[in-house]
């Protein structure tokens, strides 16, 4: 398709046509409509003047009859202005009056009548319109009564002209503004086509051209953009998640395998075979997990599992929690404390939640112990807090309570804290994506999801999670909007 038949194909320019036809339309319709008025106006006042005249001509012709008439349109005729007189006898003679000859058969009119005569003018003789009423007296004389509308005439053709080149300057600008906005969108619509097919090419890095104007094409191409930063995110990830998938299962299943391997080729006892058996079916297990995390955080992001929301109180769920690993706790020589503040309504699913906080309170009891000390009775190795983050607090030092801020309404903060070694603020962001694990956990069981787990239903819950040092240890807030006020109904225990 060539270039100038790509421009008058642009849905620019139709517009363009169209509105220009539609202007054009009404302004012939607005100056036709002043033009008609004007025109029945001016008839209107031609009318009213001419009968005037006819009425004072005919009272000095019932006064003196056709000599005070004859004397009168004499007078009047060396008046200068638009009026004009004839008087003629039975024979057609000019008797008196400012018209220098007319047309025989225009004496033989009666009443209202348009004509054209002539008058000296500049360099010789111009023809110019009149109307007049004729009317037949007593005796075979006549008499013309009338008035000049030149000027009505020039004024229809000036505005019949202006009409045509109005339209015609019209059609000019309108056609040559359409095809210059058409040519400016479609470069921007070639622009944002070329950078659809490189990205349709598996270029995810490309993005649409923004020229900063804020028009709709701007906001579509930002939207698209960031629809197009999400694709190549999910991307990377997935990407990343089979690489890890690759590197961190590929060693237990080897282990799985050589195991069952052995135990196939090198004879032992029933206990023997019992004890391979248990730790298969525990690896095994423990890569079902692995698999079945995968799967929850795969589907949170694709925001699914919203289905199950009810409203529930966010300290309950911290209370819920704090009972069930305490024990877990004394087992490792830990002490945790749980504090939360009455009745914190959020809505969202009571399973996703808890095991949220509960791989949060988990990481801290595996990698927070404190280094050369042991917990006393007033002293919580672990804590656990629920309160409340109103819009914009800074509730914590560390910022905790910054994610609150900026959202225009209230947050629930759960905050799990240990005294343990912590995670470098470099390493922060990274340990919240799949199968990252630093080099100090590597010792402990895990697959590296629990905090990317916990980051999913976050951001599911329309919330997010964040980590702070402690000092000592590692502080992580999880922070969800809450459901409503301080009166909010139907908390769900």
């Amino acid at each position: 398709m060539t270039a100038p038949s790509k421009l008058f194909r642009t849905t620019a320019f139709r517009l363009s046509l169209l509105y220009l036809a539609v202007f054009g339309l009404a302004a012939i319709l607005a100056i036709g409509y002043i033009y008609w008025n004007t025109n029945i106006l001016l008839s209107r006042q031609l009318d009213q003047t001419i009968q005037a005249e006819l009425s004072g001509l005919a009272e000095q012709y019932r006064a003196g009859g056709l000599r005070q008439l004859v004397r009168t349109i004499a007078n009047r005729s060396e008046t200068p202005g638009n009026s004009l007189y004839y008087v003629a006898d039975k024979d057609g003679h000019r008797i008196a009056g400012n018209l220098g000859s007319i047309s025989p058969e225009l004496l033989k009119e009666t009443g209202p009548v348009e004509f054209v005569y002539r008058r000296p003018a500049q360099g010789g003789v111009e023809r110019r319109l009149a109307f007049a009423n004729v009317f037949h007296l007593t005796g075979g004389t006549q008499l013309l009564v009338g008035r000049d509308i030149e000027d009505r005439r020039v004024l229809s053709r000036v505005t019949r002209s202006a009409i045509l080149w109005g339209l015609a300057l019209m059609a000019i600008f309108g056609i040559g503004g359409g095809l210059l906005v058409s040519r400016n969108l479609l470069a921007r619509i070639d622009a944002i086509t070329d950078t659809s097919r490189k990205i349709m090419a598996g270029d995810l890095s490309g993005r649409l051209p923004r020229n900063r104007s804020g028009d709709e094409l701007d906001r579509l191409s930002a939207s698209l953009n960031q629809m197009l930063a999400r694709i190549e995110q999910l991307m990377a990830g997935l990407r990343e998640v089979s690489d890890n998938i690759a590197h961190d299962l590929k060693t237990p299943l080897t282990r799985l395998r050589n195991r069952v391997e052995r135990a196939l080729h090198e004879p032992q006892g029933e206990t023997d075979y019992r004890e391979t058996l248990e730790k298969t079916i525990e690896e095994a297990d423990d890569l079902i997990k692995t698999f079945n995390a995968l799967l929850s955080i795969a589907r949170m992001e694709a925001g699914a599992g919203t289905g199950q929301w009810a409203p529930l109180d966010a300290s309950a769920l911290v209370a819920d929690v704090a009972e069930l690993y305490e024990p877990v706790a004394e087992e490792r020589g830990l002490v945790l404390r749980a504090e939360a503040e009455d009745k914190l309504p959020i809505r969202g699913d009571r399973q996703l939640l808890g095991q949220a906080l509960a791989n949060l309170v988990d990481n801290a009891i595996k990698y927070g112990r404190p280094e050369g000390e042991s917990g006393g009775e007033n002293a919580a190795d672990i804590r656990i807090e629920a309160y409340r983050a109103e819009a914009g607090a800074d509730k914590n030092s560390n910022g905790a309570a910054d994610s609150a801020g900026g959202r225009g309404m209230d947050m629930a903060e759960i905050v799990v804290s240990d005294r343990g070694p912590g995670i470098p603020e470099t390493e922060r962001e990274r340990v919240l994506e799949r199968f990252v694990r630093l080099e100090a956990s590597r010792s402990a069981p895990g697959s590296g999801l629990g905090l990317s787990l916990v980051a999913a239903v976050a951001r599911l819950h329309g919330g997010d999670l964040k980590l702070f040092d402690n000092e000592p240890g590692l502080k992580a807030v999880l922070t969800l909007p809450m459901a409503g006020g301080v009166d909010a109904p139907a908390i769900a225990d």
